[in-house]
């Protein structure tokens, strides 16, 4: 394992050199640095697998160069040396970052080593095969692969998972550090809040080369004062449904129904609706409008054509995802009502009945409640 050791203190700096050398065999430390400016050059240069780093230096913290050495050389494992109290190694702790405490003590020394060569190992054989991927918005934030299988990523924070959730809405646009900093920390005094920032983003990229989406880059622009995300090959199908949505949805024939479906049933919930991020309530209003037109388009496609089987299970899809929305239950109530099923109006009126009363504790609008009653009245004669 190729190391490299860096700490502004020359003490400190040489006691670690002299414990890695003596214990560890496998170890190769590439250099010893004081100045954190000049290790930066030389860990672009040689990339070493490995990189202690002390978090107070002058001229450049440890935080800012594992979040520089993060974009350069993603590969590269950080463990962060600190001299801070417990308090502040708690916050650390929460911000997922390995850290040893000073004076560093052998236990503690291979016991990080041993974790990171598990984690090496566990890595390893994913890395020798490709695999596409496909991120998802649409509930959660999770990742599929290319035979479909889904897996929810596991966020160390919450915070990792808003601040790459806010940038990869905006994908493709700067956004200021400022932004960021109001939007999850505004609590912090804006040094504690910098700090924050630099630790969550070095964690968001390490989880994603976790799940193989090492495509997604994080990139610091406009003089540090802003970053942009960039999604490379990887699809996002909450974006990728947009476009279908759009473009199947606008010119209905019987050539284009089929995959018209096909696309409302990509639709598998709100746009990130499992966090309440309120920058997203306009996105997930956008999508979820977009998602009842197309259902709306396709249930009078179907039902001009008299193709009622069709319409249920389109007006069955939106209730599963929109169980709130009052016009799948009332189409299906009318559909039910025109074949004869008079049990199943009864049941959709009743279920909706129920939904909005404990949800929403309101009834039904006065244009479905009437139809009901003058329907129930009809079939009782």
């Amino acid at each position: 394992m190729k190391v490299m050791l860096v700490d502004d203190e020359t003490l400190p700096l040489l006691q670690l050199e002299k414990m890695l050398e003596t214990n560890f065999r496998n170890i190769d430390i590439l250099g010893t640095y004081t100045n954190p400016l000049e290790a930066e050059k030389m860990i672009y240069i040689h990339r070493p697998d490995l990189v202690f780093l002390d978090i107070e230096m002058p001229e450049l913290s440890g935080l800012q160069l594992g979040e520089r050495i993060q974009e350069v050389c993603p590969d590269t494992d950080i463990v962060f040396v600190t001299a801070f109290d417990q308090y502040a190694v708690q916050a650390f702790e929460l911000y997922a970052i390995d850290y040893m405490m000073k004076p560093i003590r052998l236990k503690r020394l291979k016991a990080t080593l041993g974790r990171l060569a598990q984690q090496q190992k566990i890595k390893a054989p994913a890395s020798t095969e490709h695999v596409d991927r496909v991120l998802s918005c649409f509930s959660t934030i999770s990742v599929q692969s290319a035979i479909g299988q889904d897996e929810v990523i596991k966020w160390r924070t919450g915070k990792a998972r808003e601040l790459f959730a806010y940038l990869l809405y905006h994908q493709g646009q700067v956004v200021y550090r400022d932004t960021i900093l109001e939007l999850l920390w505004p609590e912090f005094e804006a040094s504690r809040a910098i700090k924050q920032l630099y630790t969550t983003v070095y964690h968001i990229r390490n989880t994603l080369k976790t799940y193989q989406l090492e495509e997604i880059t994080i990139n610091r622009v406009q003089l540090d004062n802003g970053y942009r995300l960039e999604v490379g090959n990887i699809q996002v199908d909450t974006m990728r449904w947009d476009e279908l949505a759009l473009a199947t949805a606008s010119n209905l024939i019987e050539s284009t129904v089929s995959a018209a479906e096909q696309v409302l049933m990509m639709y598998k919930g709100n746009y990130l609706g499992e966090y309440d991020y309120l920058w997203a309530e306009a996105e997930r209003e956008r999508l979820r409008n977009l998602f009842l037109n197309h259902a709306r388009k396709l249930h009078l496609f179907y039902m001009e054509r008299d193709l009622l089987k069709q319409a249920i299970k389109v007006n069955e899809y939106v209730q599963r995802y929109m169980p709130l929305e009052e016009e799948c239950y009332f189409n299906l109530m009318q559909i039910y009502a025109y074949q004869g099923h008079d049990l199943a109006v009864d049941d959709q009126y009743h279920l909706l009945e129920n939904r909005l009363q404990e949800q929403l504790e309101v009834e039904p609008s006065e244009e479905v409640v009437t139809w009901y009653w003058k329907w129930k009245e009809k079939v009782t004669k």
